[in-house]
């Protein structure tokens, strides 16, 4: 995005934007989708809040309407956000994946403990320690979202990974068949702007 482009960035995904083909079966795809770059230099941010990432989380099964995020929790979903989206980049344009990317989804992985651990202090001694009750969500909400993530990049699915060819969107679905884009939006918006680049062409010829 240029100095001279107008960035709006708001709290909740404009909701004339369906879910792009592939969210409704991979929540971690619609984590990546979950920023969504449109015409005008719009930046609609589902994360962009705390009551925003909450609500994604909510809209998605993994934390109860009262979690209560705080900044610190967005925060960290919008960076396993952006280290998935690393991911699907490199699996689609067939590169290397990051180093960077692979040990942030791997952390997120292993993050989840099985059982309490060990801690002591000089009062209470040996104690069984908790983690706080919101961290807890999270960190539970984003181990389920990079396995999820895991799975679909490894799984027969990840053939069918593809970027949303139409500019400025930058989502991510899994082709169906002919289609490729991720909304009937965005293939109008790509038709109309061929139409016009050959309606340019014939009148310079």
């Amino acid at each position: 995005m240029s100095e001279t482009d107008t960035a709006v960035t708001v709290g909740t995904v404009d909701p004339g934007l369906p879910p792009a083909p592939g969210a409704e079966l991979y929540p971690a795809l619609d984590l990546a989708n979950s920023a969504v770059a449109l015409p005008g230099g719009q930046f609609l941010d589902a994360l962009g809040t705390p009551s925003g990432a909450n609500q994604w989380l909510v809209g998605h099964n993994l934390a109860p309407a009262e979690a209560g995020l705080q900044e610190i929790c967005a925060a960290r979903m919008r960076s396993l956000r952006e280290h998935v989206r690393a991911l699907l980049a490199a699996r689609v344009g067939g590169h290397p994946a990051p180093a960077t990317a692979l040990t942030a989804v791997n952390d997120a992985l292993t993050r989840v403990p099985t059982a309490s651990p060990l801690g002591w202090d000089p009062v209470r001694g040996l104690h069984r320690t908790a983690p706080h009750p919101i961290d807890q969500i999270v960190d539970q909400a984003l181990g389920i979202l990079a396995a999820d993530a895991a799975d679909l990049l490894t799984g027969p699915d990840a053939e069918r990974l593809t970027a949303c060819p139409s500019t400025p969107c930058n989502r991510y679905l899994l082709r169906a068949g002919r289609r490729h884009w991720c909304s009937v939006r965005c293939g109008d918006r790509a038709r109309a702007a061929r139409a016009y680049a050959r309606r340019t062409q014939a009148t310079t010829d």
